[in-house]
């Protein structure tokens, strides 16, 4: 019994390296689409061809005719009208590599599928988990181009809406999360399981508060929020905003403005992540007083060194926002580890089981 499960673990480890390469180059897609979002560079190819788009202009006359389709819409007009051909090669770039990114992505997916198939290492229970990869991947990639050309139909839209930007963020997200859990499937053995039940729910709700807050991450990006207050700890020269109570009753309606205006969602974003380093240094005291298998026990630091990381680049991008060079970078760092902190959260809810889904 003990050769068959292990013969099955080798027949399932080059799916499941396949599928963690997968992880790695969706990271890399988020942080483009990052890069993409904070330079500005989101609508500077105006058409989508899938196949043909591959290649950038490859003449000076091509890059002539692409950058008057730019000069056609309102962010060029309103925003960037200064603009020369230089900085218009440097936008395009990254929205070029994002979506040059993503085909790849596609190739990874499509050929080592092919090859495994022809191969019979895909068994019964991967079907299913295979189909919703490929459906996850799919839906990613239209909206993305829904987002996109929601910003060049619209003649006064300057910006994609910071609304499309989260769901188009939180969908690569779920692919990210729901990938490394079909590879963690084929890893992991259900010996090295910890069987927890309160530890299980609390880490089940400290991913729901860690995503209300990635959330706000995306809205920070869209609206540009980060420059509303470049100051810590206090913002703008105090812990609350002095008229902050009534911007839904002057300017938005409702409650809306706790996600359309870019302070009110600095303020929110903010105070969450103080509210989230608190729960998970709770998270970790409880983990540590639980007795665990050995790979609980090595991994169980992971969630509260990175959440401290977060925030300090956080505290960092917020107080050099006004520095484009350091801002980029700082912000795709901070981006980067909110990454790493989920997949860590991940990982652990995986490797804890309440004893009602210790055997699914």
């Amino acid at each position: 019994m003990a050769n068959d499960i292990s013969q099955q673990i080798r027949s399932s480890k080059p799916v499941a390296i396949w599928l963690l390469v997968g992880v790695a180059m969706i990271i890399i897609q988020v942080l483009l689409g990052g890069i993409t979002r904070l330079t500005g560079s989101g609508l500077s190819i105006t058409e989508w061809k899938p196949i043909m788009g591959a290649l950038p202009p490859m003449n000076e006359q091509d890059w002539n005719i692409t950058f008057e389709k730019y000069k056609q819409i309102a962010q060029y007009r309103y925003v960037n009208s200064h603009f020369d051909l230089s900085d218009f090669k440097f936008i395009f770039f990254w929205e070029w590599f994002h979506r040059l990114w993503a085909r790849l992505i596609g190739v990874v997916f499509i050929i080592p599928f092919a090859v495994f198939l022809v191969q019979k290492r895909f068994k019964n229970e991967m079907i299913r988990p295979l189909v919703i990869l490929f459906l996850l991947g799919a839906l990613q990639g239209l909206v993305g181009w829904i987002m996109v050309q929601s910003g060049l139909d619209d003649s006064e839209l300057l910006y994609v809406s910071h609304y499309k930007l989260a769901i188009h963020f939180v969908l690569a997200l779920g692919l990210l999360c729901y990938t490394l859990w079909f590879a963690l499937q084929l890893l992991v053995p259900k010996e090295q399981l910890t069987i927890s039940q309160r530890l299980h729910s609390f880490t089940g709700w400290l991913i729901g508060l860690l995503t209300l807050q990635l959330v706000y991450g995306a809205f920070m990006a869209g609206l540009k929020a980060a420059a509303t207050a470049p100051t810590w700890p206090k913002i703008n020269s105090v812990w609350w905003p002095d008229n902050i109570h009534s911007y839904g009753e002057h300017y938005f309606g409702g409650i809306s403005f706790l996600f359309a205006h870019p302070l009110v969602v600095h303020f929110v974003h903010r105070n969450l992540a103080y509210i989230l380093t608190l729960i998970i240094v709770i998270w970790s005291w409880k983990a540590f007083t639980t007795k665990g298998t050995g790979v609980f026990n090595k991994t169980r630091w992971w969630p509260f060194f990175l959440v401290v990381l977060q925030v300090l680049l956080g505290i960092l991008t917020v107080l050099n926002v006004t520095d484009q060079h350091y801002f980029l970078w700082l912000g795709v760092a901070h981006q980067f580890v909110a990454m790493l902190l989920l997949l860590s959260l991940v990982w652990m809810f995986y490797i804890i089981r309440s004893r009602k889904t210790v055997n699914s």
